[in-house]
């Protein structure tokens, strides 16, 4: 009858074909933090530099594409001037970029 049934043996704690098998896993892992996650987290540090150093007098581009001048600065919101009399109150984090001064003018 051991013929019907195999003999099972017990593993051993750690060998070379485990360590190899791991390899791809762990390649994958490294080219994916220097291609992904690097950049995307100096881009949000830059992001949030940009934030804190707006000031009244910017000229500056939203996330949406409205450009305009920055007339007052609160804790979380960012007042726009976009025209003559028009005035828009917008989230600090949408504001996407500060321009040249001069670029309304140039518009």
């Amino acid at each position: 009858m051991n013929f019907f049934i195999s003999n099972a043996y017990a593993q051993s704690a750690l060998s070379s074909e485990n360590l190899l098998s791991m390899a791809p896993l762990v390649i994958i892992f490294v080219v994916f933090y220097f291609l992904l996650i690097c950049p995307q987290s100096k881009r949000q540090k830059e992001h949030r530099e940009l934030i804190d150093n707006l000031s009244k007098g910017d000229e500056v581009t939203t996330a949406g594409g409205v450009l305009g001048k920055i007339t007052d600065v609160k804790d979380n919101f960012v007042k726009i001037q976009v025209a003559d009399n028009v005035v828009i109150t917008v989230q600090k984090h949408t504001v996407g970029a500060v321009m040249p001064k001069g670029t309304i003018k140039s518009v």
